[in-house]
């Protein structure tokens, strides 16, 4: 290791023999803002002030164990040796997409028992949920997980980064690509664009699909840097052919909603 770098300490408080990880700091933090957003905007659309708090008495953790099972199923090898690690999600390993499959299957049945739209759910909580990704990788920034390939410290500083993401970007004798940072922004810029769709009062559902696009656009490219992709075959990542399936999936979905005339109400209505 370089002279005078240390990495940040993944434990943010240790009480006796417990210990809080960042990771579930940062994770619990972007949560909660995401709640508090979709809780303000759901009470311009006059939905029930408990919709959102009750659907993430559910949503929040069926989304971790499905993460987690996602994860899993695609590093089985390891776990099957090492089945003692599969409940330590503070270490990392639970996958974005998996917690989207997850969550998204939760809304759509709690939404179908409460007798409210859908669509319109998943519109208010676009934008949250893209703001709640940016700030939960930075939870892999303290893990020094989910970077990517090889660079040299001069490219870092060269990007006009602040010290302690060099420092945190050097790794066992390496420097990496901090591709946490990147997907971090991209998400940001997304949350920025779903706001102002908000504007556009674009039909029901459309602010949804925006989100699936632009997220899996970024993800696709941002995939292809990292070094710890989990792999549908030797020469597929499959994070990046579940972004081209979501794409194509979100721009047939809008169009065919259009067409049928099933996209009629708008986001304000």
């Amino acid at each position: 290791m370089e002279s005078g770098i240390h990495p940040i300490n993944p434990v943010a408080l240790k009480l006796g023999p417990l210990a809080i990880h960042w990771y579930g700091v940062i994770i619990g933090l972007g949560i909660a803002l995401a709640l508090y957003l979709a809780i303000r905007e759901s009470e311009k659309h006059k939905l029930d002030k408990d919709t959102f708090t009750d659907l993430m008495i559910w949503a929040i953790p069926i989304a971790i164990i499905s993460a987690r099972i996602y994860y899993v199923f695609f590093q089985w090898e390891y776990y099957a040796q090492n089945p003692g690690d599969i409940i330590k999600i503070w270490e990392g390993g639970i996958a974005i997409h998996g917690a989207l499959i997850g969550s998204v299957l939760t809304a759509i049945i709690y939404t179908k028992r409460k007798g409210i739209s859908f669509w319109k759910v998943a519109d208010i909580a676009a934008p949250s949920l893209i703001l709640g990704q940016a700030i939960g990788r930075w939870g892999n920034f303290i893990n020094q997980e989910a970077h990517g390939g090889e660079v040299t410290r001069t490219f870092l500083e060269n990007l006009h980064l602040p010290q302690f993401i060099i420092d945190q970007m050097y790794i066992k004798g390496t420097y990496y690509h901090p591709t946490f940072l990147y997907e971090s922004i991209w998400d940001i810029l997304g949350f920025i664009i779903l706001i102002l769709l908000r504007k556009t009062n674009l039909r029901r559902g459309e602010i949804f699909l925006s989100y699936v696009i632009w997220y899996s656009i970024g993800r696709f490219f941002i995939e292809g840097l990292r070094t710890d992709s989990l792999m549908l075959t030797e020469s597929l990542r499959m994070a990046q052919v579940i972004s081209l399936v979501l794409i194509a999936g979100a721009i047939i979905l809008w169009t065919y909603r259009r067409l049928t005339g099933q996209a009629k109400q708008k986001y304000y209505e």
